[in-house]
């Protein structure tokens, strides 16, 4: 063997060795589809690249990476469907509320617009206009018969111009007495009574409660003495059935 052919030898050796090295790197390249290019130098050697092992544990990380990204998702998307509901029903709440109070507010205005019967139960006693010797003229009122002690009602909303003994000032006739003017400029007077739960310049409402029934000064026996003026005072009284009936109420 010449020396020639011994030196060419090992070139040989060393460019087949280089080849094998990039070619096996390109074939792991391709087999991966990573995209990765591995680069090949004549001292790399097998054991330098990455494992099989490494890359399978790589996968496992990002598909549980993927898994919890989308749990988070998925848990935001409920939380969002959640949170729409809420608001919702919020609405729909607030529209019950609002109607409540809507229905509450008309049923507040229709009370202050009634008029209602001074008590709640009772018997019609003597009427008004009648005559006879227990008036001074005829009778001026409607007489209602209760027992001693029932509530006695305001028939409309109004303010307290008369209240106290004497008539409240019409006279001791009348006993203890209350007088009322209305937003019409009407007036209601209660006579009788046993007592008196209001003041003068007191408002009240339709329906309050604003003494009990009695039997008070010219009387034969418990009952209630109504009257319709057209003023405060005593002389002014209509009949008080027909002015009720034609405001919405009855007695």
């Amino acid at each position: 063997m010449s020396k020639r052919t011994a030196f060419r030898n090992p070139s040989k050796t060393v460019l087949r060795t280089r080849v094998a090295v990039v070619a096996a790197g390109l074939g792991a390249s391709v087999a991966l589809g990573s995209g990765v290019a591995l680069a090949a130098d004549t001292t790399a050697s097998v054991s330098e690249f990455p494992a099989f092992a490494s890359l399978a544990m790589l996968d496992d990380s990002l598909h549980k990476q993927a898994e919890t990204q989308l749990k988070v998702a998925e848990k935001e998307k409920r939380n969002a469907e959640e949170a729409k509901r809420n608001a919702e029903q919020a609405k729909r709440d607030a529209a019950k509320r609002a109607e409540e109070a809507r229905k509450q507010a008309e049923a507040s205005r229709n009370r202050a617009d009634a008029w209602v019967a001074p008590l709640a139960e009772y018997q019609v006693g003597q009427p008004f206009g009648k005559a006879g010797k227990m008036w001074a003229a005829k009778h001026s009122g409607q007489d209602l018969v209760v027992g001693s002690g029932t509530p006695v009602m305001s028939v409309h909303g109004g303010t307290v111009v008369k209240a106290g003994p004497n008539g409240g000032g019409d006279g001791p006739a009348y006993g203890n007495a209350i007088v009322i003017k209305h937003d019409d400029n009407t007036y209601s007077q209660y006579a009788h009574l046993s007592q008196v739960k209001v003041s003068v310049g007191q408002s009240v409402s339709t329906g309050q409660v604003i003494g009990l029934s009695g039997s008070t000064g010219n009387s034969s026996g418990p009952h209630l003495h109504f009257e319709i003026r057209t003023t405060p005072n005593y002389g002014s009284a209509v009949e008080p059935v027909g002015f009720l009936k034609a405001h919405g109420g009855s007695l």
